[in-house]
C-alpha cells in the first residue's frame, strides 16, 4: 500500500502556471479584465450608437483578457498552448487597431482599449502579450 505522503500530487497532474512572475501576471491580466468588461460594458450599454466599433473591439479585448486569466489559473499543457495562442492574437489585435488608431483617428470618435497601443492604459495591452508569451514560453 502506497504512503499518503507519495500520492498528493494533483489529481489532474497539470502544471501550474501561476507561480513567481506568474501570478503577477495573472494578476495583470485579472485587472485588466476587469477595466475592459467594465469600460465596454458600460459604453455598449449607454451609447453604442456612439462608437459601435470601438466598443466592440473593447469587449473582445476583454474575452480575450478574460481567456487568458482562465488559462493561466488552470495550468496544464493544453492551458498554456491555448494562453500562448490567445497573448499573440492578443498582441496582433493590439498593433493593428493600435497602427489604425494612430494613422486614422477619425475612424474611432471613441477609445477603445487597445487604442494608441493602450495608451489610456499606461501601454499594458501592448506590454502584456508579450510579457505573457515569454513568460509562458519558459514554462
Amino acid at each position: 500500500m502506497p504512503d499518503a505522503d507519495t500520492t498528493t500530487a494533483a489529481p489532474t497532474g497539470r502544471k501550474r502556471l501561476v507561480s513567481g512572475p506568474g501570478l503577477l501576471l495573472v494578476w495583470l491580466y485579472g485587472v485588466m479584465v476587469v477595466g475592459a468588461v467594465s469600460r465596454s460594458a458600460f459604453q455598449i450599454s449607454t451609447e453604442f450608437d456612439r462608437a459601435p466599433l470601438a466598443y466592440a473591439l473593447s469587449a473582445v479585448a476583454a474575452l480575450a483578457y478574460a481567456f487568458i486569466t482562465y488559462s493561466l489559473v488552470r495550468g496544464g499543457e493544453t492551458a498554456r498552448k491555448a494562453a500562448r495562442v490567445c497573448c499573440a492574437a492578443e498582441l496582433a489585435g493590439v498593433l493593428a487597431v493600435g497602427t489604425w488608431t494612430v494613422l486614422r483617428p477619425e475612424s474611432f470618435p471613441d477609445t477603445t482599449v487597445w487604442s494608441q497601443f493602450g495608451l489610456g492604459y499606461l501601454f499594458i495591452p501592448v506590454i502584456l502579450p508579450i510579457t505573457g508569451m515569454l513568460w509562458l514560453r519558459k514554462r
